[in-house]
């Protein structure tokens, strides 16, 4: 793949950020996140040279061969995480984005249908759950990514918008997401609130920042959550932490991302149902917001 210039941006905003405007006066945005990707992990079984290793535990099948418990531990979340998950949203009538593979969405059209028809909004999350930065080629990533576009507007009738791929972006990625038109990228770990990538000066791309930190993954790490409550005390600190600043004129954005295969499980779940009655909580004090408004919202406040 042809290399493309990357210049590190360590200031952002310089302690100076822009006073974002939230509706009803909220002092803090907060973005759901569901990954809708079981299904589209590696999987010899699917034809891929060898199985996903990440899970439950550190899977002890040599590669290339048939990993039949790790499949099992991914297809949880769609025949049972995913149920539990959409019920307690209903519940709190609580909007979120779901980043869907592509390979996911086209072996469970009706599944993806039913989540769109929810309210939720559906972002593409690459072709299969890899990091884009192993393509080799722009040609194969632009394909890939068309694919998963045209399946999950196929599905949904809603053309995603957004993207997020695991891992990092291949140095093509955005000059491909321009290229499909896409609305913003969420690629970005770096701040609290979106910016814009101005490396194409005829075509910004909007960078809607995302997070690992209040994220279920940690519970799939040795250094992360073991118990629900850990989770729901670390995203109640970050909310706290944000308020103080949105008091003081300037909103930020706060991230919080779930899996189906992980807070689906029972002991986990109980995580997501805390988690959302935490933000129920406070009211009009929280602004709680797909991604594609969330980006709107910005997109008119702060033009490129």
């Amino acid at each position: 793949m042809q290399g493309v210039s990357q210049t590190r941006d360590l200031v952002g905003y310089g302690g100076t950020p822009p006073a974002w405007k939230l509706p009803a006066g909220a002092r803090l945005a907060i973005s759901m996140v569901v990954n809708f990707e079981e299904g589209a992990e590696f999987a010899v079984s699917d034809g891929d040279p060898q199985a996903e290793k990440m899970s439950e535990v550190v899977s002890v099948v040599p590669p290339g061969r048939w990993d039949q418990g790790n499949e099992q531990i991914f297809a949880y979340g769609m025949r049972a995480g995913i149920w539990r998950m959409l019920t307690a949203l209903e519940k709190h009538r609580m909007p979120a984005t779901f980043y869907m593979c592509g390979r996911a969405v086209e072996r469970l059209p009706q599944l993806a249908r039913r989540i769109v028809e929810a309210g939720h909004e559906a972002a593409c999350h690459g072709w299969l759950w890899r990091p884009h930065a192993d393509y080799t080629d722009r040609e194969s990533e632009l394909n890939d990514l068309r694919r998963c576009v045209e399946v999950t507007k196929s599905a949904t009738g809603q053309r995603p918008t957004g993207f997020f791929c695991r891992g990092s972006e291949s140095p093509e990625t955005r000059s491909i997401l321009r290229e499909l038109g896409f609305g913003y990228a969420s690629n970005g770990f770096d701040d609290d609130l979106p910016y814009w990538d101005r490396a194409d000066a005829q075509c910004p791309l909007l960078v809607l920042p995302y997070a690992l930190d209040s994220n279920d993954m940690k519970f799939f790490h040795p250094n992360g959550f073991v118990r629900a409550d850990e989770m729901v005390d670390y995203v109640r600190d970050a909310i706290e932490t944000l308020f103080e600043e949105g008091e003081a004129g300037h909103p930020k954005l706060l991230n919080i991302g779930w899996h189906l295969r992980i807070a689906g499980r029972p002991g986990r779940f109980a995580a997501f149902k805390r988690v959302l009655a935490l933000l129920e909580s406070y009211g009009d004090k929280v602004w709680i917001a797909r991604r594609d408004a969330i980006a709107q919202s910005w997109r008119e406040q702060f033009p490129a």
